[in-house]
């Protein structure tokens, strides 16, 4: 069902002839592949703890860090099935699919991004989402509405430890989350990430030092074979260094000159510091924080995801692109524009001034 495995490389960035950009239009309204199933699983790492940040100085509230995690896989396609179904017998692949870690923004959950996960699904990607134990919407509210970003540098090892646990679990039948059980493909992952969660895959994909339990990022993601990074409206820690891995994962940032929550400049950064040419930088012209993500921002939104997807179908499925990422990303002159290796939009918003909300 899926296109012969090509090489990626940066022959792609360039754009091709003009005539091609007028096949995009059929790509995104073919048929997806799949529909989506989707269950939780448990996963406990009993070797580091949840802080409570309603008390000063933060207390700890649990020795074991509990990540309740959300996982969309593909199904058999029912046309005008539900978008969604739960417990659905996964559409058997030999070998498994390519997996997706998603990290979710701050005071929210992954379902807010279902739109947008749920259309990775459907072009044939396993995708997982963990609810971080301190920045999750329950947690929030739990701790009387307590600023709890501090803890996003301990998200990194919860991401990595969510990774190992599902590639563990698809390897071996017997543990507690059957339905990945041959599922997912270990040589083709990839990271992606929301706000401080785009923050947290940031840290564990490009920093260079520790974590605050004294682990450094590159140990913590040793063995994972990350192949591909999502960046969506993100920013570095100012208190890390950042640099690509051996592994040279392509790497796609998306950020909105609007954005008055995470001021472009910051993804801007990130993206000037990784000195790698398979990188894109997709920048929304008008769209907000949240709404280009979630689906509610109905001209952004479907830029973000055929071209999200479309990145993740070369750099892990190995599809070859009639089209160049470039071209693909420029369909839509008015909603979005494209740059890539050593390009980068310029700073024309800088000053804008940060305010934060749900949207």
């Amino acid at each position: 069902m899926l296109a012969a495995i090509a090489v990626l490389s940066t022959s792609w960035l360039w754009a091709h002839p003009a005539g091609a950009s007028r096949q995009l239009a059929l790509q995104h309204i073919q048929a997806p592949l799949f529909s989506v199933g989707l269950v939780r699983c448990t996963f406990v790492d009993r070797t580091r703890n949840v802080l409570n940040y309603s008390t000063t100085p933060p207390t700890v509230l649990s020795n074991a860090r509990t990540l309740v995690t959300e996982i969309r896989y593909p199904t058999s396609y029912v046309a005008g099935g539900p978008s969604q179904i739960s417990g659905a017998t996964p559409a058997a692949r030999t070998g498994g699919y390519p997996m997706i870690v998603f990290a979710h923004g701050y005071d929210v959950t992954p379902d807010i991004y279902a739109a947008m996960l749920d259309a990775w699904v459907r072009a044939g990607f396993v995708v997982v989402a963990p609810l971080f134990p301190d920045e999750n919407q329950y947690a929030v509210a739990a701790q009387l509405g307590a600023n709890t970003e501090d803890d996003i540098r301990n998200e990194p090892a919860d991401i990595a430890f969510v990774t190992r646990s599902l590639l563990q679990a698809s390897a071996t039948p017997s543990t507690g989350c059957r339905v990945v059980s041959g599922l997912i493909q270990p040589s083709e992952l990839a990271l992606a990430g929301h706000s401080d969660g785009a923050t947290a895959v940031g840290l564990l994909t490009y920093a260079r030092g520790n974590d605050p339990q004294g682990v450094s990022f590159a140990s913590l993601r040793a063995g994972l074979n990350y192949r591909a990074v999502a960046i969506l409206s993100g920013e570095e820690d100012r208190a890390q260094r950042y640099a690509p891995p051996a592994s040279d994962p392509a790497l796609l940032v998306i950020q909105s000159a609007a954005d008055q929550c995470n001021p472009i400049r910051n993804s801007v950064k990130l993206y000037d510091d990784i000195h790698q040419s398979n990188k894109w930088f997709l920048e929304l012209l008008t769209a907000h924080h949240l709404p280009p993500f979630d689906g509610a921002d109905a001209t952004a939104f479907p830029v973000v995801a055929a071209t999200s997807t479309r990145f993740f179908r070369v750099a892990l499925q190995g599809v070859n692109p009639r089209v160049s990422l470039v071209v693909y990303g420029n369909e839509h002159p008015s909603v979005a524009a494209m740059f890539a290796s050593g390009a980068s939009p310029t700073l024309s918003n800088a000053t804008l001034p940060v305010i934060c909300g749900r949207t």
